[in-house]
């Protein structure tokens, strides 16, 4: 994943939610006619994934409600994550579901965003080669 866009009526509130969800504020701002925002974007992850909040405005599929691909974030402490994603003001939107040893699970933001987590044994084992493998000759 490189970026992920999420769109919200109110950026700002969208921003402030997210940075408190990731414990960073946003590296990029724009802002909007008003003063309020209407771009944020930050990096998350090892691997510098960016979440992107729009405008909804500019949301070429605006629906009605949630829905559209999920993107499931890898979380070490599911079980914490999904606490903190509800005490936040998120909702279920898909229950926790075990697939083998992976579990996920989905909410909605308070901006109408799906947010898939998961944990995933396997991919900690491959983060795990991937950090033991050696830089490659250049």
């Amino acid at each position: 994943m490189s970026t992920l866009t999420l769109w919200a009526d109110d950026v700002t509130a969208a921003a402030d939610w997210y940075a408190d969800l990731l414990g960073a504020a946003p590296y990029f701002t724009r802002p909007g006619p008003g003063g309020g925002l209407q771009y944020a974007k930050f990096r998350t992850g090892d691997l510098d994934a960016e979440v992107a909040i729009a405008h909804r405005s500019f949301d070429p599929a605006a629906a009605a409600g949630p829905g559209g691909a999920i993107v499931h974030w890898h979380v070490d402490d599911f079980d914490g994550t999904l606490a903190r994603l509800l005490a936040a003001g998120a909702t279920e939107y898909q229950p926790v579901t075990p697939h083998g040893p992976v579990v996920t699970a989905a909410v909605t933001d308070p901006f109408g965003n799906v947010i898939g987590i998961m944990h995933n044994p396997h991919y900690l084992e491959v983060l795990d080669r991937t950090d033991a493998a050696p830089a490659a000759a250049g």
